[in-house]
């Protein structure tokens, strides 16, 4: 180390490595639910989970939160049952996905010039400043919407959308496992304060 201190460009480049060798935790799900005041019909009968609609239901992707919403139904209480058959309430799914690149704050060079007049003279200088941080990770952002309706009459007897941002490079990204995480996240304390929005890590 002590021979990168007799060369601050150096020093800086270290560091800067370093950091970006640092994995950021991972944030939390944001989550808001709505419900219907008599609550009284939610967590028992038979429910199918389908597309909302104008939502595609035939994706690797959608099966997977598919299967990981009707986990939990089935630890509320619910019988799962296939989507299109005869069941007690329906669960509407819907999912979107999509990239977010951040920007740099600065760009990666900066020039300054100073300068001063006094008794003994004029001085004038030049800095050069480089930015040695790393261009910022692209993320994935996904949102879980469900509404659970009375199958009969349509009526939505509760409704709960979920909102996550991690890193592309994150094992999170991953479908299996973000699916899992959102999908506990979002039946968390089920049914939840209506109108709240909690994060739940």
């Amino acid at each position: 180390m002590t021979h990168l201190l007799k060369h601050p460009l150096l020093f800086a480049l270290a560091f800067s490595l370093t950091l970006s060798g640092c994995v950021a935790p991972t944030g939390p799900v944001e989550v808001t639910r709505f419900h219907a005041q008599d609550i009284s019909a939610l967590g028992k009968g038979t429910i199918a989970v389908e597309p909302a609609p104008g939502h595609d239901g035939s994706s690797l992707e959608w099966k997977a939160y598919q299967a990981a919403v009707e986990r939990q139904l089935g630890l509320l209480g619910y019988s799962a049952v296939p989507a299109g058959t005869a069941s007690t309430q329906v669960a509407q799914l819907r999912l979107s996905r999509e990239s977010l690149q951040s920007a740099r704050s600065s760009s990666p060079v900066s020039v300054g010039v100073g300068g001063s007049t006094g008794s003994y003279g004029s001085g004038l200088g030049v800095g050069i400043g480089i930015n040695l941080s790393p261009r910022p990770s692209e993320q994935v952002r996904t949102d879980l919407g469900v509404i659970i309706r009375d199958r009969a009459s349509g009526t939505a007897l509760w409704e709960g959308r979920a909102s996550f941002t991690v890193r592309t490079g994150s094992p999170l990204a991953a479908t299996s496992l973000g699916a899992a995480k959102m999908a506990e996240a979002l039946f968390k304390g089920f049914p939840g304060q209506s109108g709240e929005t909690i994060a739940v890590k």
